[in-house]
């Protein structure tokens, strides 16, 4: 009989040490040492060569018709995955508590049996079936072909598929299920990648397509051990302010297709519903242009959606002007403040400045930087922008206004709903473009081409003396 031995390691990053330790001294990473069994054998540096089971055959003669991605029946779901699932394949969805990820579940499972009449199998532990019925009546996801089973244990749940003969699995969630046969309380590194490890197994075998519901830890990451990503074919990450009912799945791992996709839903009493244009959630439509407002184009991957910026300047006699932002880089409008000073003339060093962005949009790249500076010198000069006018540049320290990356998908989506003029750096490719471009090297040439410079407030220490 071949001698067990014992071995540690880690986790994360696989380092092995000779005894167990609180902290890998590889990674750094504390409680994540664990105790393996492997036979002398194993590993010795001697191998034995095998008969294969299946021969290896030449890539040309295997079919690609079975690794077809199949539509979920939810459009934003299939444009992240690359067109829909793949049979066979694992997908982690993971998220914080609340955000909706078992509610978006419920919902493809639902419309999975609906379009294509086949069976799909959701299994609970964190809930009873009671608790799960009522969810699917609310949002109305009762169909005779979805099954639902609230189990925790792993062979009971395998036992459930042979029965059933599913054509997808929902798994929620992959924290709470318990392999019997493996050492570890639920929700541990060994339980954890266990039971991924047999879900795996399992859709690599049958073909059937698995979900998999997974817990965030404190700082957003997918809890349990770092392979149990590099197990699963695609990881998404299912984000959600609780202040607003815009909720975002970004892909973080995609075998099949690329993770620069982003979907976009809107809880609803009745459920989640998808959104197929979000732009007219960050916009406040209104039938002309006010003062302090700039409308600018964000890249959210390779998704442009349409954003609005919001200054307002108030005169003060504090000492240390206050500087309130929500939705943008704090220090980046600092920046934009300082550069909107020393390069285009507009003082607000007596003023209180106040910027924001409409319905929850987070704008932290540059390219918004042209219309954060463009808002507050809109509202310090109380003057409104042109109407139909997008804004898109960064500005460097020079005063320069610099290119962005995807500035034709930005101008298409802008030009898609109705703005009829840009105010866009220079070098930029005029060809079939409808709408009026007004290319601006520097800052101070967008403050004359918007007229803010005319009419601007001038508070500078001079003046104040007077």
């Amino acid at each position: 009989m071949a001698k067990v031995k014992s071995l540690y390691r880690c986790a994360d990053c696989q380092h092995e040490v000779a005894k167990w330790v609180g902290r890998c001294p590889d990674c750094g990473g504390w409680g994540t040492i664990e105790e393996v069994s492997a036979s002398a054998s194993a590993v010795s540096a001697g191998r034995r060569a095998m008969l294969p089971s299946t021969a290896a055959a030449p890539i040309s003669s295997i079919d690609s018709n079975t690794t077809q991605a199949r539509g979920t029946g939810v459009s934003e779901l299939d444009r992240v995955l690359g067109g829909g699932i793949i049979p066979g394949s694992v997908v982690l969805l993971s998220g914080e508590p609340g955000v909706g990820k078992s509610t978006l579940l419920l919902e493809v499972a639902h419309r999975w049996a609906r379009a294509r009449d086949e069976i799909a199998l959701y299994v609970t532990a964190e809930e009873s079936a009671g608790q799960v019925r009522l969810r699917a009546d609310r949002t109305g996801a009762v169909h005779e072909k979805v099954y639902l089973a609230a189990e925790s244990d792993l062979a009971t749940i395998l036992g459930h598929v042979e029965q059933v003969q599913p054509s997808l699995l929902v798994v929620d969630s992959v924290q709470t299920m318990l392999a019997g046969d493996v050492d570890g309380v639920i929700g541990g590194v060994t339980q954890v990648r266990s039971v991924t490890a047999a879900l795996t197994s399992l859709a690599k075998a049958s073909g059937i397509a698995v979900l998999l519901v997974g817990h965030v830890t404190k700082d957003g990451a997918v809890a349990g051990p770092r392979t149990l990503e590099h197990l699963v074919d695609v990881v998404l990450q299912f984000e959600g302010d609780k202040h607003s009912t815009l909720r975002m799945v970004r892909g973080i791992k995609n075998r099949f297709g690329s993770t620069d996709e982003v979907g976009c839903f809107e809880m609803r009493e009745a459920g989640i519903v998808c959104v197929d244009d979000p732009s007219g959630l960050f916009l406040h439509h209104r039938g002309t242009s006010v003062p302090g407002t700039a409308v600018t184009v964000a890249m959210d991957g390779k998704r442009p959606m349409l954003g609005e910026v919001q200054g307002l300047t108030v005169d003060t006699q504090a000492p240390a002007p206050r500087r309130a932002v929500s939705g943008l880089d704090y220090n980046r409008v600092s920046m934009v403040l300082a550069v909107l000073q020393s390069r285009g003339g507009i003082y607000v060093g007596k003023q209180d400045v106040y910027a924001a962005t409409v319905g929850g949009m987070r704008l932290t790249e540059p390219a918004a930087d042209l219309a954060v500076a463009l808002a507050i010198a809109s509202a310090s000069a109380d003057q409104a922008l042109p109407p139909g006018m997008v804004v898109l540049g960064e500005v460097g320290l020079a005063g320069e206004v610099r290119q962005v990356t995807g500035l034709t998908r930005r101008l298409a989506e802008a030009e898609r709903l109705g703005f009829t003029e840009a105010l866009v750096p220079t070098g930029v490719e005029r060809a079939g473009r409808k709408m009026t471009l007004r290319e601006v090297p520097d800052l101070r040439a967008a403050l004359a081409v918007t007229g803010l410079r005319q009419r601007r407030r001038a508070h500078t220490p001079v003046e104040a003396a007077e």
